[in-house]
């Protein structure tokens, strides 16, 4: 499994999903969430930074009257559990999905194994299928998906130790949207998973 190093650039993907009845769309990066993701870039995240951002995002979803499901690999099921550790999260959590292994993947939300073979399980097209296969199975109206390099090996030249790549699914009337990006966060392995779980919940803020 892999990590995620201090934030020394990111990149924002709005491609075509390829996956019938699904598109990209809306923006994720604006307003309060792009705060959020660059703070957590640049210092340490706390269990009261999470604990805080996590309230956020339940109020946001509960405003909505969405509810939220997770798919997780680098981190474990640690987005899941910052928003069930808020009380009342009943009302706006549906379930979590944590695939650390790539059998996981493809067995819980679908992920093909040809994507796998060819991208590498820390990639973009996988990220968006975790994220997409979440959102079908759990029936939840938003998805977080999280995949990357936790370290302190697994890295590679292409894809080094903080590597990260995020996406998040929703329901737009009839049809399914995706947005994914991918961050680079450095620090040791439980830096770097605590960065990446506050950059997964802020990005459902611009949602």
């Amino acid at each position: 499994m892999q990590a995620c190093r201090a934030s020394v650039g990111q990149v924002g993907s709005a491609a075509p999903v390829g996956r019938a009845g699904s598109s990209d769309g809306g923006k994720v990066g604006s307003g309060g969430a792009a705060r959020e993701r660059a703070a957590a870039a640049g210092m340490n995240v706390g269990d009261e930074d999470l604990a805080r951002l996590a309230t956020r995002v339940g109020a946001h979803l509960q405003s909505g009257a969405r509810r939220i499901t997770t798919a997780e690999s680098c981190t474990g099921g640690w987005v899941a559990k910052a928003l069930t550790d808020i009380a009342g999260s009943s009302q706006w959590f549906e379930t979590g999905y944590v695939c650390y292994g790539n059998a996981a993947k493809t067995t819980l939300l679908g992920v093909l194994p040809a994507e796998l073979a060819e991208h590498g399980a820390v990639s973009e097209p996988v990220v968006r299928a975790m994220a997409l296969g979440a959102l079908e199975r759990a029936g939840a109206d938003v998805a977080i998906a999280v995949s990357g390099i936790a370290g302190p090996d697994g890295g590679s030249p292409g894809k080094p130790v903080g590597t990260v790549w995020f996406a998040w699914a929703w329901r737009r009337g009839h049809s399914q949207q995706v947005q994914a990006r991918m961050k680079l966060f450095k620090g040791d392995r439980e830096a770097i998973r605590r960065k990446a779980v506050s950059s997964a919940l802020a990005g459902v803020l611009d949602l």
